[in-house]
């Protein structure tokens, strides 16, 4: 996971994909009410493990996501469905580089 310069991680917040975050944590992390997480549930865009808000649990990679949404929400003006739709482009494209670094060698 990668620290963009937009996104920086708080230096007392370090995680990894095991990671176990609840709603309030992300909400503290990211400096976003507990709404705009609902939203990001409901859009796609995070799917935390639970079936209530109460009981969601968010990993690392679920930080990551909210964060780079609410760049792509906030500094670019993109709606959260298009969000949805970058953040998938995004990680196809990681996937595909991924692959290309294995079937170059590198």
């Amino acid at each position: 996971m990668a620290n963009e310069k937009n996104l920086p991680l708080p230096s007392a917040l370090i995680l990894d994909e095991q990671s176990n975050l609840t709603l309030a944590e992300l909400c503290r992390a990211c400096s976003v009410r507990a709404e705009f997480i609902v939203e990001l549930v409901d859009e796609g865009v995070l799917a935390p493990q639970g079936r209530e808000p109460h009981r969601w649990r968010f990993s690392g990679a679920h930080l990551y996501r909210t964060r780079v949404a609410l760049h792509l929400q906030r500094d670019l003006g993109i709606n959260l469905a298009g969000a949805a739709l970058a953040l998938q482009l995004l990680e196809e494209v990681d996937e595909l580089r991924a692959r290309l670094r294995i079937m170059g060698g590198e």
